[in-house]
């Protein structure tokens, strides 16, 4: 299908989604499943046993589940929901192309149910799209509201023994919030009442590239909330037809923050938010650690002020909210003292926020990071070792393990020995150790009172059994 097909196109059409176990596809396939749509799949990771528990989940709830053999496209009136990184090859790929299936892209598929909505919020910005995107999802939960949520994270705030995988959550009413990408482009197809702009910063994408594509999303948006604090971002704010600007340093943002009323600890943050368009002050107890989440909760608050909601109502609603797993989430502490975090970190960018809200409190880091693929190890190895080597101190420690790896044809000539190299020469303190099993086995030698150990990385669901591990192995 084009990028201009609406949802109405897809009513009554069975859906086969191709990685349903994915970040991304998980979440899309139970909004479209809530909203009554057939809702079929398959994905690598079962077949090799890994998380079996989501997909025994994903099976009880009703989605049909096959090999990734071809064997669930059966028919021309199926759609395919696959990546447009997906080969050819892929079985299920070469199947709907004999049929003649048409195939959507995640993110096509996205849209046309977000563009369908009455009212529609997408959160775009390089880094903190899905914190932001949880907050401004519990903010209109708790004003009454019943939002239809697509993250790319699972929201504590909605997790249940019914959906204990709640990266979606589906609404009843007219309302949807969602995170968009701007790595593939793809955010262009979104047509949002409210548009969020975090911040603009070199990623997958030229700076020049990236300037028309959330220029253009904030032109096709009715209002918008846009962060002053990022110089690329504020560059933009004249592209929007409405706006709501914030930021934690640039005190003529709509709303702020009082400088001298930051309190930080391990827990959360507190500050005193400042409403510059009414002159109202509003007390903000965030239950989240980091002057980025800082930042992420203005966002939040911006974003329901221009949906009409009252920054004080917003402000209060924050005091509850749980946070994301993954996202700095605090594992537990051993016996000994020695603090176990998980966290998405997987990019240099997001590794600094990590680091430097670790950083923020007394105590040695351990940082474990188990990069997310050779190709991303190649393409940003030298940022995220400059960060490493930056942002931890002589007695913190980082151990890189080997890239996660599922199988495929990718050049695995380049990996994490070259980057532990890097933090070395830079001043660092870094260690290879290829295995996890091995890395845990150092960790856990490694680890005394009052240390903080982190487990970073992206795109492998067991990263946080690897976590609950390290806890198990300290106590």
């Amino acid at each position: 299908m084009d990028n201009g097909v609406e949802a109405g196109a897809l009513a009554g059409r069975p859906l086969f989604f191709c990685g349903i176990g994915g970040s991304g596809m998980l979440p899309l396939a139970q909004i479209a499943h809530g909203l009554g749509m057939s809702v079929a799949g398959s994905d690598r990771s079962r077949d090799q046993g890994r998380t079996p528990e989501k997909f025994a989940w994903l099976e009880a709830q009703g989605f049909a589940l096959f090999p990734q053999d071809g064997s669930g496209v059966t028919s021309p009136d199926q759609v395919l929901i696959a990546s447009a990184a997906i080969e050819d090859t892929v079985p299920e790929v070469a199947r709907a192309k004999a049929l003649g299936c048409d195939r959507m892209s995640r993110a096509e598929l996205l849209s046309a149910l977000f563009n369908a909505t009455g009212f529609a919020i997408a959160v775009g910005g390089t880094s903190g799209k899905s914190t932001v995107t949880g907050m401004i999802a519990w903010i209109l939960h708790e004003g009454g509201y019943d939002p239809t949520v697509m993250n790319g994270a699972v929201m504590k705030n909605f997790v249940s023994p019914e959906n204990p995988f709640a990266s979606a959550r589906i609404g009843s009413g007219n309302l949807f919030v969602s995170e968009v990408d701007e790595s593939d482009g793809s955010i262009a197809l979104y047509r949002p009442t409210v548009a969020v702009l975090l911040n603009v910063s070199l990623d997958h994408k030229s700076i020049e590239e990236l300037r028309v594509l959330f220029g253009n999303f904030l032109a096709d948006s009715g209002a918008a909330a846009i962060n002053l604090d990022s110089y690329e971002a504020a560059h933009l704010a004249h592209r929007a037809n409405q706006c709501v600007t914030f930021a934690v340093n640039d005190q003529a943002a709509d709303i702020t923050i009082e400088p001298d009323s930051i309190d930080q600890s391990e827990l959360g943050i507190r500050a005193a938010v400042i409403d510059n368009r009414s002159r109202e002050v509003f007390p903000l107890i965030l239950p989240m650690p980091g002057l980025h989440n800082l930042s992420n909760a203005l966002a939040a608050i911006a974003a329901a002020s221009a949906a009409g909601i009252q920054v004080g109502h917003a402000v209060y609603a924050l005091r509850s909210f749980a946070g994301l797993a993954r996202r700095f989430d605090v594992i537990g502490t051993s016996p000994s003292g020695v603090t176990v975090i998980d966290d998405f970190g997987h990019n240099p960018e997001k590794c600094a926020a990590t680091l430097r809200t670790l950083k923020a409190t007394p105590g040695r880091v351990i940082a474990f990071f188990q990069p997310h693929g050779y190709g991303p190890l190649r393409q940003m190895g030298h940022e995220l070792a400059q960060t490493f080597a930056k942002e931890l101190g002589p007695e913190d420690i980082t151990i890189f393990s080997d890239p996660v790896y599922f199988g495929g044809t990718v050049d695995r000539s380049e990996g994490s020995e070259r980057i532990t190299g890097l933090i070395n020469t830079a001043g660092g303190h870094a260690e290879h150790i290829p295995t996890r099993e091995d890395c845990a086995a150092r960790i856990t030698a490694l680890a005394r009172p009052g240390d903080r150990i982190v487990v970073m990385g992206a795109r492998d669901d067991t990263l946080t059994d690897f976590a609950r591990v390290l806890l198990a192995g300290l106590s």
